[in-house]
């Protein structure tokens, strides 16, 4: 049974988590500061930390960087209302394993947190097909050629992978990958063309959106 803890200090939030998390047949410790949660990593590891950025006594993205600092493989998630492009890209630069927007779906947060459960027992590999992710590395090799991605193109072809034969619609794709809720841009279709010059399957459902077909 995977051991999640969860740093939140608004309570209605943390519990709504909390009965998620146990409903979908995990542990969750919940702390509501920063203090809490450091005594509690000293004392055991989770397999898990879903961690807010604006706490009471401190900041989550000081606590992500502590903890990978410490223990690069745990896992790390920031769910923040703080869901701009630029605050993405800072939390992932900085070592966390996914970024999850507030608002957000309960459904939604079981599926990520299972996907880097997941990597855990692949030892981080997410293989499909002839496609492979090493999520520590953070490499990527398709039919054996190496991929040189940049950190978005890695976090796209990350998603299509977790999602592979799935169609995904073009403004989900967004807000999961880029934290846009409504937008009018190329960015996604640029950096798909990107990903399909190394040969990468994305198909085009037109009205739609894409899907990786491996």
């Amino acid at each position: 049974m995977a051991k999640i803890y969860v740093l939140e200090d608004d309570p209605a939030i943390s519990g709504l988590i909390k009965v998620a998390l146990e409903m979908h047949g995990m542990t969750a410790e919940i702390y509501d500061t920063v203090a809490s949660f450091d005594q509690a990593v000293v004392e055991g590891l989770p397999d898990l930390a879903l961690i807010d950025i604006m706490l009471p006594d401190g900041n989550g993205i000081d606590v992500l960087q502590r903890l990978k600092g410490k223990y690069p493989k745990l896992k790390c998630v920031i769910l923040s209302a703080l869901g701009k492009e630029e605050d993405k890209v800072r939390g992932l630069n900085l070592g966390a394993d996914d970024y999850i927007s507030k608002p957000f779906s309960v459904l939604e947060l079981l599926a990520r947190i299972d996907a880097r459960l997941r990597e855990i027992d692949n030892g981080g590999l997410i293989n499909v097909g002839a496609l492979s992710l090493d999520t520590y590395s953070m490499k990527a090799t398709f039919r054996g050629e190496t991929l040189n991605l940049n950190h978005k193109e890695w976090e796209l072809l990350r998603y299509f992978a977790e999602n592979a034969d799935k169609v995904l619609d073009r403004e989900r794709i967004l807000t999961d990958v880029w934290g846009y809720e409504q937008c009018e841009t190329r960015t996604l279709d640029n950096h798909v063309a990107r990903l399909r010059k190394y040969g990468v399957p994305i198909t085009t459902v037109f009205g739609v959106g894409y899907k990786l077909t491996i």
